[in-house]
């Protein structure tokens, strides 16, 4: 079954290749990545750097202990 996937995989590689060389897949900068790629990547690094910056606005909380168990332990050596 990888076998299968992996030759038409590079058989995907070498149709698109083909077709950028035959000039039906437009690579106007001729380094043989189709510029619908090219574009797709460039609209995800936007997103990623949209939300690096979202999450360097939130702030994580500080650990604080928590406040029921000290009562409970107050609320013990009173009532002994």
């Amino acid at each position: 079954m990888l076998t299968v996937i992996i030759v038409l995989l590079i058989a995907a590689v070498i149709a698109t290749f083909f077709l950028m060389k035959k000039g039906k897949i437009a690579d106007t900068n001729n380094n043989n990545v189709p510029d619908a790629i090219e574009t797709k990547v460039e609209a995800i690094k936007e997103v990623v750097e949209e939300i690096k910056e979202e999450v360097k606005k939130v702030k994580k909380p500080t650990a604080k202990k928590p406040v029921a168990s000290t009562d409970a332990k107050k609320i013990t050596k009173k009532e002994k």
